[in-house]
């Protein structure tokens, strides 16, 4: 698991890196967003992906790899908005918002570290479109939760489908990196 654990290191870490930047460019612009906007650009990303996979072709030029560093910093910003869903700021400052990043993407992680450790990597033998059709009934699923008003019965809340998100997508990635090895 070592190993999984320093590539996953390396995917965040490139994703966080972009991150940073963007918001260096931008600000926090995104805080206008509400946390169902955040599920929407989500889905945008995962559908695209799926588009891909299923059609072969890709007009825009971008490859799916740049789709699920989108997925992974999309969940992190709605993680933020649910965090931060009373705070009115809509600008903040670029080092509390990498050090919620850093936050998040660390929950991620010891998250991953836990189910990879009782379901014994089986990620790694999974299809790539497989783990994007995971993130699709992900976001299908916080839909539904935001259409009830946040209310489950006996489900998980929203914000433990953005972090199953995040790892799908950084399993993706990893397969996609050891594909091209």
């Amino acid at each position: 698991m070592s190993n999984t654990s320093q590539q996953y290191e390396s995917i965040i870490i490139k994703c966080k890196d972009i991150f940073a930047k963007k918001t260096s460019d931008y600000g926090t612009a995104w805080r206008i967003l509400r946390v169902s906007s955040l599920t929407d650009q989500i889905f945008i990303k995962a559908n695209r992906i799926r588009t891909i996979q299923e059609t072969g072709v890709n007009k825009v030029g971008e490859g799916i790899e740049s789709e699920f560093i989108g997925i992974i910093n999309y969940c992190v910003m709605a993680l933020i908005q649910l965090e931060l869903k009373d705070d009115k700021r809509m600008e903040l400052p670029s080092d509390e918002t990498v050090e919620l990043y850093a936050k998040y993407s660390k929950e991620a992680k010891q998250l991953m570290e836990t189910k990879n450790h009782d379901y014994g990597e089986a990620w790694r033998d999974m299809r790539v479109s497989s783990l994007t059709d995971l993130i699709l009934m992900k976001i299908l699923r916080v839909k539904q939760i935001e259409d009830n008003k946040g209310k489950t019965l006996i489900s998980e809340g929203i914000d433990a489908n953005y972090f199953d998100m995040i790892n799908y997508a950084v399993f993706a990635m990893i397969l996609i990196s050891e594909e091209n090895c």
